[in-house]
């Protein structure tokens, strides 16, 4: 799962990084085509799925007891909110010190949104985008969410557990489409993305009863997972409403599958260096998701000022993007998200856990 993780932020920072590489195009005068191999900005559907699942399977025996709901919800808050509350208040240092530097994405800050921003909370911008002050938030507005009505279950039994969840987010998202609300938060949280979430809470359930798949059926999902979203990326249609869980989330739910249905691995077995390196990407996954938007602009600026990008071809410039990408999400997570981690849980759960690993 840390695997497709990795795979997941990747496909988000080759989205970003494709503009970055456009936009550095444009200035030198060379021609780009950005790849339509895969809908790029599909990990976030990834995302989402490995998320329903990590939390219903892996999270949820950890909060367990009487206080169950509390400890749950400080655990998440422990693991989402430091950091990114650091790139938010980094991003708006930046567009105070150098706004250039932004392109004036989301027009001018108002304290409102800034405040939405920061208690997760939907709200719109000054140029009506329905996206927090850092944009990439958005997807962690639709994560506080999730949290929220999954605590709501805690203490129930496995099965009545993930029936509300999957209940609440349907109706949720089913009332929005019938009553097409005004206000802001709700057209925001009935928006049919949130279903990819339920989509990896059953996959969860379904290995918490028991199925286990061989590895040529775990193959073959994989492979429909790819392709369906191969096909996704060559349609011209805008993936909005309820064409983006269909076309992004149900291929992303057989790529969550395919890495979740397998069999337990034997003890002591050994991981190759790629495996392990790809693995070890995937406890940063959450770092890269969120400071590589800084990296890939640093370095496309210094391609720039250095007389650089004219020596460059585009997908040369996009390469090293990638990589200072990968190295800054490396180090932002061993030195800056980790211990952050820590603290937070120390002060918000101070009851040992009885389980080390971070999900």
């Amino acid at each position: 799962m840390q695997i497709l993780r990795a795979a997941a932020a990747l496909l988000v920072v080759m989205h970003h990084a494709q503009s970055e590489a456009a936009a550095l195009a444009q200035r030198t005068g060379q021609a780009f085509a950005p790849s339509v191999l895969l809908p790029w900005a599909g990990g976030v559907d990834v995302f989402f799925v490995i998320s329903g699942f990590i939390i219903v399977h892996a999270a949820a025996p950890h909060a367990a007891g009487p206080h169950g709901r509390r400890r749950f919800l400080a655990h998440r808050i422990a693991r989402v909110v430091p950091l990114y509350w650091l790139v938010t208040a980094l991003y708006l240092a930046v567009g105070l010190a150098a706004p250039a530097a932004l392109s004036g994405a989301g027009g001018p800050l108002d304290a409102g949104s800034v405040v939405a921003a920061f208690l997760f909370w939907p709200a719109a911008r000054a140029d009506g985008a329905v996206q927090p002050v850092y944009g990439l938030g958005w997807t962690l507005n639709c994560e506080m969410a999730f949290y929220a009505l999954f605590a709501v279950g805690l203490g129930w039994g496995r099965r009545p557990r993930v029936a509300w969840l999957v209940a609440a987010l349907a109706g949720i998202v089913l009332a929005g489409a019938w009553l097409r609300p005004a206000s802001v938060p709700l057209a925001f949280w009935s928006n049919p993305v949130m279903l990819e979430f339920a989509l990896g809470a059953l996959i969860a359930l379904t290995r918490d009863e028991g199925l286990r798949l061989r590895e040529p059926a775990r193959a073959a999902l994989a492979l429909l997972g790819l392709g369906l979203l191969w096909r996704a990326a060559q349609g011209s249609a805008d993936l909005d409403g309820f064409w983006r869980p269909l076309a992004l989330g149900i291929p992303a739910a057989c790529l969550v599958a395919a890495a979740a249905l397998g069999h337990a691995r034997a003890e002591g077995g050994r991981r190759s260096s790629i495996v392990s390196a790809l693995a070890a990407l995937g406890d940063a996954s959450y770092a890269l998701y969120l400071v590589h938007p800084f990296a890939l602009r640093a370095l496309r600026e210094v391609l720039v000022r250095a007389n650089l990008a004219a020596l460059l071809d585009p997908w040369a410039a996009l390469a090293l993007m990638l990589a200072a990408s990968v190295a800054a999400a490396l180090l932002v997570h061993a030195f800056v998200e980790r211990p952050m981690t820590r603290l937070a849980r120390a002060r918000l759960d101070p009851a040992p856990d009885p389980s080390p690993k971070t999900v």
